[in-house]
């Protein structure tokens, strides 16, 4: 993934471009996820859910569930609220930045003034967004700021990430997509089932039943692609998605920004798989 900034307007879509690798350090990196097996969570989903929803606190299958929104009710429950009998929602949150910050700093080795410009810079956008509504963006804003400079740039664009993603449940809820709904009809347009349905945790059965409704509906054809009217239904939701995460953006430089995370974004994405369950593209060069 190699990232060119170029004269055309920055938008927010172009700047999670840049942020969302350096988050998802905690899910694609042997730091991120080994930290939790250490911690005694066997088995990546545990750790997952347990770092995921500790801003939370002792939350229960039902509310992450709402909150995650993809991600099959019986998967979540298999962790929560189970999981807080091995690791409290502090020590899960010690643990997330703890592997974080390790893979981070291997990958980003070197560019140590980059990165606290880069922490410097996010951290100014992420410390007072509107999280009205956003309930994993106002639970990790909520948090205490770190002072190192890779736990500030991890947890800044943390809260950004969360904060678009908040986001992005609320206006496919808007067009009337359940959990499963949504990712089948991505499926129709470019990325493969292996990549979700697996990852979420919905059975075949499921699958199947959203891809009736999603054909009865005419969004979805009989061999699995999307028609024109679900293409454009999915292109308003990630258009809406792209509207209400410009807020925190608003007073930012985001050429600057851009500008600044871009090498560090190059460097970070080199441990991610393309095509991936986050949704996050490939780029020519990479």
């Amino acid at each position: 993934m190699t990232t060119t900034v170029s004269t055309k307007a920055v938008t927010s879509r172009d700047l999670w471009l840049l942020f969302e690798p350096i988050h998802s350090v905690t899910y694609f990196t042997p730091e991120g996820t080994s930290v939790f097996e250490e911690a005694g969570l066997h088995g990546f989903w545990r750790g997952y859910f347990a770092g995921r929803s500790a801003p939370l606190g002792t939350v229960g299958a039902g509310a992450a569930t709402g909150a995650f929104c993809s991600y099959a009710p019986a998967m979540v429950a298999e962790a929560l609220p189970s999981v807080w009998t091995q690791i409290t929602p502090a020590e899960a949150l010690d643990v997330r930045r703890e592997g974080a910050r390790a893979a981070l700093a291997r990958l980003l080795a070197e560019q140590e003034e980059r990165v606290e410009r880069a922490a410097e810079l996010l951290a100014e956008v992420a410390t007072a967004p509107d999280c009205a509504g956003r309930t994993l963006a106002a639970a990790n804003a909520a948090l205490p700021w770190p002072k190192d400079p890779l736990d500030r740039l991890w947890q800044a664009a943390t809260i950004l990430r969360e904060h678009r993603g908040d986001g992005y449940v609320a206006a496919q809820t808007a067009a009337d997509l359940d959990g499963c709904e949504v990712l089948l009809l991505r499926t129709g347009i470019d990325l493969p089932r292996s990549e979700l349905q697996p990852y979420r945790g919905w059975t075949d059965k499921e699958w199947e039943a959203a891809g009736q409704r999603l054909q009865q509906r005419r969004l979805l054809a009989s061999d699995g692609r999307a028609t024109e009217d679900g293409r454009r239904l999915h292109a308003a939701i990630e258009d809406t998605t792209d509207r209400v995460a410009a807020r925190p953006w608003a007073d930012a430089n985001l050429p600057l920004l851009a500008e600044t995370l871009t090498p560090l974004a190059d460097a970070v994405a080199k441990v991610l798989r393309f095509p991936n369950p986050v949704g996050l593209p490939d780029r020519p060069g990479r």
